[in-house]
């Protein structure tokens, strides 16, 4: 294992500054995992309109966003593989054109199966893409200036998604629901034409084999703790068509089985998702960091428009909007704490956005029955904050810390939790919010009130969670260590 070291040690294998033709690779690619990612919640807000149109029951719609998440929770884990296996421009082309073909089938689509369809292949494309780009600037850009660029992943990690709802719902109001998906094929043709000209041809990809049980391993894993996950809030309601237990066992059980699949191949050199990144403290003290603040954000993206809707009355399109200022103000701070890093490390921008995180959290907990709008508003500035100050200097402490070849794995890896902890999240605040509901009215209080009773019980539990971010965040390391081979 690595221990922190107060200088970045230079390596046979540290790559020089992009010029000209790799610089715009960078931004293309940004450009890219930028629309995509934004796609993956745009959904709830045109799900009432979809639902009329298509004469589809809300169990039925809602597989617009579960088919999505199952694909990704699946097929992410494979990257590291895939980044392996293929040359970095088979990968792109194939992410682009399957995201492309899903956009404008989803905008044409004649009927709801059809864009179930579509946003399966929607996903597909887009699960490889984060880990390209973070493998991309990993390999092509110097230890002293990837602060700088991997805050611009952080933007697309975090902002994207807080901007989705906002941008879907202005959409729907002006022009109907298949507005969204159009607006974005032309920026996804682009994006596939030059980024298919400046990427190259690359690397052969290594004549690595498909591990058959790996793969199925994965699925019923990573696919059944997320569906498993995402179900929890049904079940309170009574709405799940499966017991969550069943996926959530099955999963955990899979995930077992996963992880002892690849230490045995591990010994051999055939990894399917390559686990020694974990020998590494400064990448597993940033995964379990980043969990907790994925967690956080999305159960305030699923908990936040439920209040502001049910609770205050606001339209969908107001309450995207009230959370609008929260994600530009962390797509503004991203770049600028990623210079921040390469000046001073990671350490004393994490602790004081763990403080950060927590204050937030704090204020969503004074959300009552009759708050202001404006209350909102602040908390969700202040949450993003706090993330914007831990997220880009984990991501960049914790890959950084690796050997050059694990960066596809230590991406996939980072890529696979978070996703999974946007599912606990979501999955713990949406429970907790309906278990405290459940009670409120139960004792006499109106739906309202009720609601509002319930998200402040799941706010508690988060705050609490968030002192572990804080104890954690003084084990990263203050400055970038060097990373060691194998």
């Amino acid at each position: 294992m690595s221990q922190s070291s107060p200088v970045v040690a230079p390596t046979a294998a540290e790559p020089a500054e992009p010029k000209g033709r790799g610089t715009a690779l960078i931004w293309i690619l940004l450009a890219g995992a930028f629309v995509m990612v934004l796609n993956e919640t745009v959904m709830g807000v045109a799900l009432p309109p979809l639902m009329q149109e298509f004469g589809v029951a809300a169990s039925a719609g809602q597989w617009l966003t579960t088919a999505y998440m199952l694909v990704m929770a699946v097929l992410i884990p494979m990257s590291g593989f895939l980044l392996q296996r293929f040359t970095p421009r088979t990968i792109f082309v194939t992410a682009l054109v399957l995201f492309t073909a899903g956009t404008a089938a989803a905008a044409f689509a004649p009927a709801f199966p059809v864009l179930v369809v579509a946003r399966v292949a929607q996903a597909a494309g887009t699960a490889v893409m984060m880990p390209l780009l973070t493998t991309t600037i990993l390999t092509r850009i110097p230890a002293e200036r990837r602060g700088r660029m991997m805050g611009l992943i952080a933007i697309v990690m975090s902002a994207a998604p807080a901007l989705g709802p906002t941008f879907s719902g202005m959409l729907i109001t002006a022009l109907g629901w298949r507005a969204v998906f159009l607006s974005v094929l032309p920026i996804a043709i682009l994006v596939l034409v030059v980024g298919a000209l400046l990427i190259g041809s690359g690397a052969k990809g290594a004549a690595t084999k498909f591990d058959v049980p790996s793969a199925l391993l994965s699925v019923v894993a990573f696919g059944g703790l997320v569906y498993g996950l995402g179900s929890l809030g049904q079940a309170v309601d009574g709405g799940a068509s499966v017991p969550p237990a069943i996926p959530i066992v099955l999963g955990a059980i899979g995930l077992v089985l996963f992880v002892a699949r690849q230490l045995a191949l591990q010994r051999r050199g055939a990894a399917f998702l390559d686990l020694r990144p974990f020998r590494e403290r400064p990448f597993w003290v940033g995964i379990v960091l980043i969990s907790v603040v994925m967690l956080s954000m999305f159960g305030s993206l699923i908990l936040l428009p439920i209040y502001m809707q049910n609770v205050l009355g606001l339209t969908p399109l107001a309450a995207g909007l009230a959370v609008l200022p929260g994600g530009l103000l962390m797509g503004v701070a991203a770049p600028f704490v990623g210079a921040l890093f390469d000046k001073v490390g990671a350490r004393p921008l994490v602790i004081p956005g763990a403080f950060v995180v927590s204050i937030a959290l704090l204020l969503f907990m004074q959300l009552g029955a009759t708050s202001p709008v404006w209350l909102v508003v602040v908390a969700m500035l202040v949450l993003n904050l706090g993330i914007a100050f831990m997220m880009t200097p984990l991501m960049t402490s914790s890959l950084g810390s690796l050997a050059p070849e694990l960066y596809s794995h230590g991406s996939a890896i980072f890529s696979t939790v978070q996703q999974l902890a946007g599912a606990v999240g979501t999955a713990m605040f949406v429970t907790l919010m309906a278990v405290g509901t459940s009670s409120a009215v139960a004792a006499g209080h109106d739906a309202a009130a009720a609601t509002a009773q319930g998200i402040h019980g799941a706010f508690v539990v988060a705050a609490a969670s968030s002192v572990l971010a804080i104890v954690l965040s003084f084990f990263v390391p203050k400055k970038q260590a060097a990373a060691v081979e194998g």
